[in-house]
């Protein structure tokens, strides 16, 4: 995430427009969700960018615990009070960790914080971690939904993507959720795949609809730097036609049996949409906790909100957890920039939002949205109706242009 330093002098409410007239705005926190980094997996994926190290030996899972729950101390005074509204355990490999190690993290963190009833609790799992009595202790612990990560049943294409797991493992796995009680869970999947054809693309959402899960997430390929997949492609890559063409016609089959598209990659049956990712989309708040997680904090008191990141590292955060020195940075979000981040979230939602929500997320009165907003809806990108702002069908195909918009 990219971080501005260039700081506008106004008060906390007044859009950054040189036009101070009109009255000012309060910011009022939103929902809380609370994100759990666990960074270590069996071997790092070539496409994968994020904060993931392969585990070498005996994991230290107890030690991280200590660190992770150090680490929340450090950080409550930033949400004193505030009710928690979910819990999402991302890696990594969250399910490398035994479902002890969950069960005494949630336990210590139930114990600070004021968990919401029907809290939900969603843990990524690697099919090639899966074992049969895990996912009853991981429900035990309070684990309500698991999120797997597939990509494809295509075996040959699982291969090529440094997966450790096949096709019939990750159907087994999600089949042994099911038997443990599991109904909510997530499947992800990735299109646009070195020489994968169409009809590839469809078998796999086939395949996946079988499963009967309640949510699927639906992404391309993206080459990020960092990774081993953008210093040396792999041969085959569809070209943005042939991947526009697999997107649109998986939407059309996943509409077609049944999941509804509320955001950019984001598919879910009526009822079961993901509340953590909804709260991050609604520009909402979460502390992140772990090695690299990033935190969003609002403040009523200071009108203002904060972005808190910690050391990448594992043994380096694990050293340095519940001390400054853990924090990687802590950067408050300069008013000029926060209409741009609040759209850069927004705008991945198709239910759109209402500039009153605006007002109380961001503190900034609306009249700082006016001429991007006026210029979003000539294009034929937004659509207004009164208060309520909703992306038209071409403003979802151009999301990053409609953002870009609302740039400082």
């Amino acid at each position: 995430m990219p971080h501005s330093h260039d700081h506008c002098h106004h008060r906390p409410g007044e859009a950054c427009t040189g036009d101070h007239a009109h009255a000012a705005v309060q910011l009022v926190p939103p929902p809380l969700s609370l994100y759990v980094h666990l960074p270590w997996c069996v071997r790092k994926c070539p496409y994968c960018d994020f904060n993931s190290h392969a585990g070498k030996g005996a994991l230290p899972f107890d030690a991280y615990i200590d660190a992770l729950v150090r680490d929340l101390d450090q950080d409550l005074p930033l949400v004193w009070g505030r009710v928690v509204n979910s819990v999402f355990f991302g890696g990594g490999t969250p399910s490398l960790f035994p479902p002890e190690a969950i069960d005494r993290f949630l336990q210590q963190a139930s114990a600070r914080l004021r968990f919401a009833p029907n809290l939900e609790v969603t843990l990524e799992t690697n099919p090639g971690t899966a074992e049969h009595g895990r996912f009853d202790r991981y429900r035990a612990a309070g684990v309500n939904r698991i999120s797997f990560g597939i990509q494809t049943f295509n075996d040959d294409a699982l291969r090529r993507l440094g997966r450790i797991h096949d096709s019939g493992e990750a159907e087994r796995a999600v089949k042994l959720a099911q038997d443990s009680g599991y109904r909510n869970f997530n499947i992800d999947l990735m299109y646009a795949l070195p020489e994968q054809t169409l009809a590839q693309a469809e078998h796999d959402l086939e395949r996946a609809f079988a499963l009967e899960p309640t949510h699927i997430s639906h992404y391309q390929l993206t080459l990020e730097p960092n990774t081993v997949f953008f210093a040396r492609p792999p041969r085959g890559i569809p070209d943005e036609d042939g991947a526009w063409d697999m997107q649109e016609h998986c939407q059309a089959l996943l509409a077609q049996a049944g999941y509804g598209h509320y955001e950019v990659s984001a598919y879910a049956r009526d009822g079961w949409q993901c509340a953590h990712n909804l709260n991050y989309w609604r520009f909402g708040d979460y502390l992140g906790i772990g090695a690299g997680a990033h935190g969003k904090i609002s403040s009523g008191a200071q009108q203002q909100v904060l972005r808190r990141w910690k050391h990448k590292h594992p043994q380096a955060f694990m050293d340095a957890a519940g001390t400054p020195a853990a924090i990687g940075g802590d950067d408050v979000i300069d008013a000029a920039r926060l209409p741009f981040e609040y759209m850069l979230n927004l705008l991945r939602l198709h239910e759109g939002f209402d500039l009153r929500d605006f007002e109380a997320r961001t503190g900034l009165g609306r009249a700082v949205l006016q001429p991007a907003l006026a210029t979003a809806v000539e294009r034929g990108w937004l659509h207004r109706d009164g208060g309520r702002v909703v992306p038209t069908e071409l403003g979802r195909r151009f999301t990053n242009d409609v953002v870009e918009l609302f740039l400082a």
